[in-house]
């Protein structure tokens, strides 16, 4: 089992930016990758940025050049340092844990985005 508990989330104005955290507890040395989706209302999650056990990335292309996911092994902890936000990033985003046979889910934090 790994448990979930994500955090940075909230209202920014178009153009700021906001660090998303996870923090990862449990079985986490068979954790193969990480990462973050999001949801926006009435559309289906999506996925934003991945990272896995060794330190590759994979990105959307909605966030390329503008939000960067990273680690912290010594913390257990998933960072996703979004800049340059704008409206359409509104949404909830979900830190998941995957393993070979399964995947954990965070409860999911709000970030809005004004215009």
């Amino acid at each position: 089992q790994v448990q979930l508990v994500e955090s940075g989330g909230g209202l920014v104005q178009a153009g700021g930016s906001l660090r998303l955290s996870c923090a990862a507890s449990g079985s986490i040395p068979s954790v193969n990758a990480m990462g973050w989706y999001r949801q926006a209302p009435g559309k289906q999650r999506e996925l934003v940025a991945t990272i896995t056990s060794s330190g590759s990335t994979n990105y959307a292309d909605s966030a390329k050049g503008r939000f960067t996911i990273s680690r912290d092994n010594d913390k257990n902890t998933v960072y996703l340092q979004m800049n340059s936000l704008n409206p359409e990033d509104t949404a909830v985003y979900y830190c998941f844990a995957r393993k070979i046979v399964s995947t954990y889910w965070g409860q999911g934090t709000q970030v809005t985005v004004s215009s």
